[in-house]
């Protein structure tokens, strides 16, 4: 069972990369009547989920080998990926909906495998229930489009969402965007993501990797909808932006690894939710995508991250003007770059002001933690930190404008938001953020720990205290 299902879905990767190698030549696009289309969105994230799927799969053939679980955990695994590409391709809003569901069910499944855990079953009954309530609000905006469309695909609703009253229409959205965020841990519904640690490791791997993902791909698919308003984008910035801060926080002062790695996990979301919220919904595929590789990496090495080790004398982190010089500089060289490959424009009053300073921030921390884990001399930091950052931003707008491009024309493709105050509140607090962490505010403030602390805990009825727990099963 194992090695079937994992050839066959390195067979699937095989064929999808070959689709989007076609569809970067001719334009491929296919539709199976009014249940599926296949266009250049559904190929990129096929070829993602499938690759994904492959590494977890082959990864598991170790992890799994001697579990009496073994093969309801490769069925179900197997089949969620599959469910997960019908979800991508599907064009008809019912087996949208159904696919939704289903992936849900089947992921909750995947968090309680073992059946005799009650931590494990605890915390697949919370992720059960935070599916089923995602899907009933894609069930509700779903059916409106319906019945105020009179169509029944994804492809002929969207060209007819005007007819839709201007009530309906935000409700729609409104239900859609609670959708997404339910699916992607957004705060206040990340307690399903952070109560879900009991799942076996290569679960944790395609969940984080790929599952959670699921919202941006969602608002992607129905881009018309939530951008026809300003109104609607703004509360998405908003949405996006409290996540990425908050859990960003929270996960500075965990000290267990796969919980760190779920609080990070939101707030990246978070992020991929904001860029969507800016008009930018290439950019937020192409972050989910890295993310995905990234993410699906670190859970699957995190077994190596923990080790005992003797206490060693704390290494001194490079300070003064040089330093200061090294990251500004590769900060600002950064920023300029993202801008130059990607077409944004400091004249252009849109929210690419805002991505761009994010993305700045981001170069600036990249920068000042490698010269926090490397002992270099300033000459050689001087070459080495731009050397390695900046082919790496390099690397994320090049994913972005191929992601563009084989999107180009598809309902996704919108205009970016107009640059607005509630952009600059959102650019003083994550420049805030990055201060504060910087000075160790979060450890400094033993209030400010605390409540932190207490904030990202998982349920307590999905906490095992005891090894006999686990080890009983």
């Amino acid at each position: 069972m194992a090695q079937l299902s994992t050839r066959c879905i390195w067979l699937l990767f095989v064929v999808s990369v070959g689709a989007l190698a076609a569809h970067a030549t001719t334009g491929l696009e296919t539709s199976l009547g009014a249940l599926l289309h296949v266009d250049g969105l559904t190929i990129i994230m096929a070829a993602v989920v499938t690759f994904v799927s492959g590494i977890v799969h082959s990864f598991a053939q170790r992890y799994m080998a001697g579990s009496q679980h073994i093969g309801r955990f490769y069925g179900r695994l197997f089949l969620l990926t599959l469910v997960v590409l019908l979800l991508t391709a599907a064009d008809h809003l019912a087996l949208f909906v159904a696919c939704w569901a289903l992936m849900g069910w089947l992921l909750a499944d995947l968090i309680g495998l073992i059946r005799g855990w009650p931590q494990a079953q605890a915390a697949a009954r919370r992720a059960r229930w935070s599916f089923l309530g995602g899907s009933a609000l894609l069930a509700m905006a779903l059916g409106l489009i319906a019945l105020h469309t009179g169509a029944h695909t994804i492809s002929q609703a969207l060209p007819r969402i005007d007819m839709l009253p201007a009530g309906t229409q935000i409700s729609v959205a409104a239900l859609l965007i609670g959708a997404a965020m339910v699916q992607s841990a957004l705060i206040p519904f990340h307690g399903w993501l952070l109560s879900s640690m009991n799942a076996p490791t290569p679960v944790s791997a395609f969940m984080h990797a790929g599952i959670v993902n699921a919202g941006g791909l969602l608002l992607a698919r129905f881009a018309p909808v939530v951008a026809a308003s300003p109104g609607i984008m703004l509360a998405i910035v908003g949405i996006g932006a409290l996540s990425a801060l908050l859990s960003q926080a929270w996960m500075l002062i965990q000290v267990d690894v796969k919980r760190q790695l779920g609080c990070s996990t939101v707030a990246q979301m978070g992020f991929m939710v904001l860029q969507c919220g800016l008009g930018f919904f290439a950019a937020a595929i192409a972050h989910l995508i890295l993310h995905g590789f990234y993410k699906a990496y670190l859970f699957l090495g995190s077994g190596s991250g923990v080790a005992m080790k003797s206490p060693t004398p704390k290494q001194q982190t490079p300070t003064g003007a040089p330093a200061l010089v090294v990251t500004g500089i590769t900060a600002l060289l950064g920023g300029g770059l993202f801008m130059l490959l990607t077409g944004k424009s400091f004249t252009a009053p849109d929210g690419g002001l805002l991505l761009t300073l994010v993305i700045v921030l981001a170069v600036l921390h990249a920068a000042q933690t490698m010269l926090r884990s490397t002992a270099l001399t300033p000459a050689a930091r001087a070459v080495a930190v731009p050397l390695v950052v900046l082919p790496a931003l390099a690397l994320y707008a090049l994913v972005y404008n191929g992601i563009a491009a084989r999107t180009a024309g598809l309902p996704m493709d919108v205009a970016p938001a107009e640059a607005s105050v509630l952009h600059g509140v959102v650019g003083l607090l994550f420049v805030l953020a990055y201060v504060a962490v910087e000075r160790g505010w979060h450890r400094e403030r033993p209030r400010l720990y605390t409540v932190l602390l207490n904030m990202s805990q998982p349920a307590s009825s999905t906490v095992t205290t005891h090894r006999s727990e686990y080890h009983a099963n």
